[in-house]
């Protein structure tokens, strides 16, 4: 079991601490100091860094979630909290397989054929979708640190 908490808390602290920096400390520089020529090749090649890491940490989330789950009982012997980070959890992916199969591919074609008006539609399609997974990241972080005490 502490191997499996170990690796999920890795895991999440990967993915949500990556999209933490993305978002609060990479966009605003890049907006301010960037042009759309050089922001939007950024962009996708810092997400084609990344994302690769947030699937791997999606498939270990879900593994030893899973096992966690199994070794507590099942989901009829889990807290409150665990449903509720399941659930979130779930949801972010969602969200993530979205960017990532949308404006994420938009993103890429658009700056491979220099057409920034696309490539700056699809990046903003994907901040948005980052604001809302960075939110409920780090909701889920919170219930996973307390919420067997909160909830």
């Amino acid at each position: 079991m502490s191997i499996a908490i170990a690796l999920h808390v890795m895991s999440a602290v990967i993915w949500v601490g990556g999209m933490f920096f993305a978002y609060v400390c990479l966009r605003p520089v890049a907006a301010i100091h960037l042009e759309p020529e050089q922001r939007l090749p950024l962009w996708s090649m810092v997400f084609q860094r990344f994302f690769p890491w947030v699937w791997m940490s999606i498939v270990l989330l879900l593994i030893t979630g899973a096992s966690m789950i199994i070794d507590l009982g099942g989901m009829a012997m889990a807290g409150h909290h665990v449903h509720l980070m399941l659930v979130l959890g779930i949801v972010m992916m969602l969200l993530f397989a979205h960017v990532f199969f949308n404006p994420y591919q938009k993103l890429r074609w658009a700056v491979r054929e220099r057409d920034w008006i696309t490539g700056a539609d699809a990046l903003n399609k994907i901040r948005f979708v980052f604001r809302i997974n960075l939110a409920l990241g780090l909701f889920v972080v919170l219930i996973g640190a307390g919420g067997r005490y909160l909830i």
